[in-house]
């Protein structure tokens, strides 16, 4: 059964640039052959030690970093990456804001909550522009709209209630009607009970569903404003003074790595399904064709740019959902797209 967002937790594994490039063995002993991953002149010039946390197991919203591996583009810029990947209760922030990893992959609303309690996190690449983040529900309960949810009797609705997102919905819907659960991690009750819906992500969960012959319907939460920037690559502020040049190298290898990913995804696919097998070939597939219209920039700013605007909406969403509390935070502070604009 696929593991989804919230679901049980799986042994960490190390992957090396190297491993990723010969095949994403999954052994933790170092391979040190320079050679192995890029055709760069620069091979043979010591690389640096990099780790990247990443905030779930490895699925398609990595995927642009997993490519940046495969097809050698962290290699490229002089640096040996280690993803390390996550699971539920992932450390990203803390990790990031003390120093025991250089860069991490977490979403806007819990870089926001890492702020709230000092953790000088910043965002530096955003390649999801918008939010996958949807609740799932059946065609034959004839909901298509959050009102609809909010309208509707006998329901059961499956949620993580601490997620800024859920308050979010529980203050803007209300949802006095409806049972409220918490999520279960996987679509076992869902399957069962055309009555349920539950949390999800847009690119795997609708995918599983189908494939176990249900109807599934999402529901946006981009579509009612709750749109945050999404496996985004964050950094200490700390290692943005001291060693700017790093972060500068990272932001360039991803974003290639996502320029690939998204053109040419088959190869980092067969990686990621070697990492996590719970993500077959079919739903990584049908997740970065999901993905595509996710990642298109507006406005006319740059791949992974983000503005200041939509920071300080989401900032004043959570406040007023109640998921941020004391001193108000500084948009401008949570993120910095100097590094895109000059990649």
């Amino acid at each position: 059964m696929q593991r989804f967002h919230g679901g049980s937790s799986i042994p960490v594994v190390l992957i090396t640039a190297f491993a990723c490039a010969i095949g994403c063995s999954t052994s933790t002993a170092p391979l040190t052959l320079p050679t192995a991953t890029s055709n760069s002149t620069t091979d043979k010039t010591p690389k640096i030690a990099v780790t990247l946390a990443l905030n779930w197991f490895p699925e398609a919203e990595h995927g642009g970093y997993y490519a940046a591996l495969v097809h050698g583009e962290f290699a490229k810029e002089g640096l040996d990456v280690t993803i390390i990947p996550g699971g539920p209760q992932a450390p990203v922030i803390p990790q990031v804001a003390t120093g025991s990893v250089q860069f991490g992959v977490d979403n806007a609303d819990k870089l926001l909550l890492g702020r709230a309690q000092e953790a000088d996190v910043v965002a530096v690449f955003a390649p999801i522009q918008t939010s996958p983040r949807c609740i799932l529900v059946h065609e034959e309960a004839g909901i298509k709209t959050f009102d609809d949810l909010a309208a509707a009797k006998d329901f059961t609705l499956a949620m993580n209630p601490g997620q800024p997102f859920a308050q979010f919905l529980k203050h803007r819907l209300k949802l006095d009607g409806i049972q409220q659960v918490p999520y279960p991690g996987s679509l076992s009750q869902f399957l069962l009970n055309k009555r349920f819906g539950q949390q999800a992500y847009s690119f795997s969960e609708p995918f599983a569903a189908k494939q176990n012959g249900a109807s599934p319907r999402t529901l946006m939460l981009s579509d009612i404003g709750f749109n945050t920037y999404t496996s985004m690559l964050v950094v200490s502020r700390d290692l943005i003074t001291k060693q700017p040049d790093l972060v500068a190298k990272m932001v360039r290898a991803s974003a290639r790595g996502w320029e690939h990913y998204l053109k040419d995804p088959a190869e980092t696919n067969a990686c990621i399904h070697k990492e996590n097998t719970e993500m077959s070939p079919e739903i990584l597939a049908f997740g970065v064709e999901d993905l595509k219209p996710l990642c298109v920039v507006k406005d006319g700013i740059k791949f992974g740019s983000m503005t200041k605007d939509r920071w300080a909406d989401l900032i004043q969403q959570m406040t007023d959902a109640g998921s941020l509390t004391g001193p108000p935070l500084d948009p401008q502070a949570a993120f910095t797209s100097t590094f895109v604009e000059t990649e």
